[in-house]
């Protein structure tokens, strides 16, 4: 910018600005930048990260990444005890090297090595410590617990809905806070959309960085959202899987052909939980889904994927996907779903072995239970109508709310639980398994704190000038105001307002007062 521009907007922001003295304009949020150097690996390892196999109360894997020049590396394990030289009983494992090599991919641009290895043959219910490296720079030996090997002992679990943006920024106490509330979770379901741009390397890092060594001490059972796909280049035809997705995760591969690793499933104690892959090849997954439901004889099922059946937020409807999927759960009476995808929340349910819905039924017994929940800092608003039309009610809501949710198995009972960011409760329910009965549910909406809207709580939009609102609406008739953001920076001090009417939408800019500037 030139020394004449830049003195001509000075000006023009001192023009403005004194034309709405007296009138307090918007915070606006400064974004932090991060150098290129940040994301880049070093030969020491960095991004390391736990996941468990089919059987959890024998198999783990663990998954990091170096420089390309580390091409041999190796994971050490021993049996952890309170003596600080178990490391004198540990195994030496060499490490299966892939070279991730993304210089030519748009927002990725980058040379490294990911290092993977599968611990088997552990010990039931026994507390583990690694460490990785290449034989002379090691992390630190990190502890993680295998599952019984056929128990109904209590357990708890982890589920978080779309990280997706403003993940260092805003995940990461989400995150924190949730291992504080359940230290001893074994694992974490990450419904979908982690990052916001599949094969951006920066949102990567942010990811690792906001969940720093809980990503390495709780199993991460991640499944793919719609942000995990998108185009390799302005030429590609066809949106891909994240570049990173298969480097930087190591999965249990016992799901569809073409699918490993983006769907899959694990036995957790008495309970098999399913993950889905809800972008691609839904008729392949309902066959495998129906086939891996009528094997098992685990007193809980619980099923995780990305694009809600019963969406939260307005204009998300998935009904080819619930359509094919909802009567296989019907079938085998799938106990919980969980969700991501609208970043708001919704929790209901439907009657077992029926469409219809009956109030004696909703009372004190269930058929599956629906969850969308959101756990990162983009959010939207409620379906107005609710679950209306779903065969489905809805019986619990938020808006603008980061949340996570902790899941506790014990025996016949399953008790959920949903927390903000800040750790209030915020739902809760119970799910009683009887035998050859439906679910008794138990509905615990007392102990929580009132339900959030945008209407009662910090604005998520900025807000605009006095009558603004209703000069836009007048000029514009039919049309919903879905969008404002207030920007104050040198190349523009005033509003830009997105409004929507079914499929037509308007980007309008405001100045500081809030008259038009198209």
């Amino acid at each position: 910018m030139s020394a004449k521009l830049k003195i001509g907007m000075f000006f023009f922001g001192l023009l403005v600005l004194g034309k709405t003295v007296g009138q307090e304009l918007p915070r606006t949020y400064k974004a932090p930048e991060f150098d290129e150097e940040w994301r880049k690996p070093t030969n020491h390892p960095d991004r390391i990260v736990l996941s468990y196999g089919e059987d959890p109360s024998t198999t783990a894997s663990v998954t990091w990444r170096t420089t390309s020049e580390i091409d041999t590396a190796y994971a050490e394990i021993a049996i952890a005890t309170a003596a600080p030289k178990f490391w004198r009983n540990a195994k030496t494992i060499k490490a299966v090297t892939t070279t991730f090599d993304a210089i030519e991919i748009n927002e990725a641009e980058i040379l490294a090595n990911y290092h993977s290895v599968w611990f088997t043959d552990l010990k039931s219910d026994t507390t583990y410590a690694y460490r990785v490296g290449d034989g002379k720079r090691w992390s630190e030996w990190i502890q993680f617990k295998t599952a019984p090997k056929e128990s109904k002992d209590k357990f708890s679990f982890l589920y978080v809905g779309d990280t997706q943006n403003f993940i260092l920024e805003l995940w990461s106490r989400l995150i924190r806070e949730s291992y504080k509330k359940a230290p001893d979770a074994k694992f974490i379901v990450h419904a979908g959309d982690l990052v916001n741009n599949a094969h951006n390397e920066q949102q990567w890092q942010e990811w690792f960085d906001a969940g720093g060594w809980i990503h390495s001490s709780i199993g991460a059972f991640p499944i793919p959202g719609n942000h995990e796909y998108r185009n390799l280049s302005p030429e590609a035809s066809e949106r891909s899987l994240s570049v990173q997705w298969k480097h930087q995760f190591t999965l249990p591969e016992n799901g569809p052909e073409g699918l490993e690793e983006t769907a899959y499933y694990m036995d957790y104690g008495n309970m098999r939980i399913i993950g889905l892959n809800s972008n691609v090849d839904h008729e392949k997954q309902a066959e495998w889904v129906d086939h891996i439901l009528s094997r098992t004889d685990k007193d809980w099922v619980i099923v995780t994927f990305h694009h809600p059946l019963f969406s939260a937020s307005e204009g998300r409807d998935n009904k080819e996907w619930r359509e094919l999927m909802k009567p296989i759960f019907d079938q085998y009476e799938v106990d919980l779903v969980l969700q991501g995808h609208d970043h708001s929340y919704a929790r209901g349910r439907v009657s077992p072995k029926e469409n219809v819905l009956d109030g004696v039924n909703m009372r004190d017994k269930t058929g599956t239970v629906y969850v969308v929940s959101v756990s990162g800092g983009k959010m939207y608003g409620l379906r107005k109508n609710a679950w209306e039309g779903y065969d489905a009610e809805r019986d619990r809501a938020a808006e603008n709310t980061q949340l996570f949710q902790v899941i506790t198995i014990e025996d016949n009972k399953l008790s959920f639980e949903s927390y903000t960011a800040v750790g209030a409760l915020y739902d809760a329910f119970d799910l009683i398994k009887r035998a050859d009965l439906p679910n008794e549910f138990v509905e615990r909406d007392t102990e929580a704190i009132v339900e959030h809207r945008f209407s009662n709580t910090i604005p998520y939009q900025d807000p605009l000038p006095e009558g603004a609102e209703e000069s836009l609406l007048s000029k514009y008739p039919g049309f919903e105001i879905t969008g404002v953001h207030f920007v104050n920076d040198t190349n523009f001090i005033g509003y830009k307002v997105r409004l929507e009417r079914g499929e037509d939408r308007e980007e309008i800019s405001l100045d500081v007062n809030g008259k038009f500037l198209d």
